[in-house]
């Protein structure tokens, strides 16, 4: 089955792609079928996730996977959540997607850094929903989520991964997300349960091998 995934996200992709390995799916960005990405004015990543996957069902007349997922920190009531990826505001930057991508992070990790600054609670979690349909009208989507408990830190550590990876502290395997290495990170990372839920559901659900 190809499988279109809402994002044109690379890292995203790749991880997915991993993830997924094994069961029968071609899995393939929205971008490499001329797709925009979907508009994501909601509150929670549950509708934001249900939109996106409607969106490319529905440009694509495929099968669809969405992921929205985001950091939710209790201090800031659960900020910067939905508006993770654009938690400072849209930020441009010459050289391309990629180029972009890491001036946005680098612009959304200091506003939280500012947002965090005094706070003594740095409770925080990565949160990640899956949303997969057979086809845009699908009455029946199969959800999958998963949350990845965890402290920020005052000051970046490691130098892989994206987004807010190197201010996130795993107190159980003692490193940042930036600082794990990508196998182990795509077995115990949120977007990694919400992964194994989705392929159980898959199998059941839409009798995948």
């Amino acid at each position: 089955m190809k499988l279109v995934l809402a994002s044109n996200n690379a890292k995203k992709l790749a991880e997915l792609q991993t993830l997924f390995a094994g069961l029968a799916i071609e899995l393939v960005s929205q971008a490499s079928l001329g797709i925009t990405e979907a508009e994501e004015p909601h509150h929670s990543f549950v509708e934001n996730a249900l939109a996106k996957a409607r969106h490319a069902a529905q440009a694509s007349g495929l099968p669809a996977i969405a992921d929205d997922s985001g950091l939710c920190v209790a201090a800031l009531g659960g900020a910067p959540g939905v508006q993770s990826a654009g938690y400072a505001g849209l930020v441009a930057a010459p050289g391309g997607r990629e180029a972009q991508r890491r001036a946005q992070d680098a612009a959304n990790n200091a506003l939280l850094l500012e947002s965090m600054r005094g706070i003594a609670d740095r409770r925080a979690r990565f949160v990640s929903t899956l949303i997969a349909l057979r086809h845009a009208d699908d009455p029946e989507p199969l959800v999958a989520s998963g949350r990845w408990e965890a402290t920020l830190l005052s000051v970046p550590r490691g130098g892989g991964g994206f987004g807010y990876d190197s201010l996130v502290w795993i107190e159980s395997l003692g490193a940042s997300v930036a600082e794990l290495g990508a196998e182990q990170k795509n077995r115990v990372s949120h977007r990694a349960l919400a992964a194994a839920q989705m392929r159980e559901l898959m199998r059941k659900a839409w009798s995948l091998g």
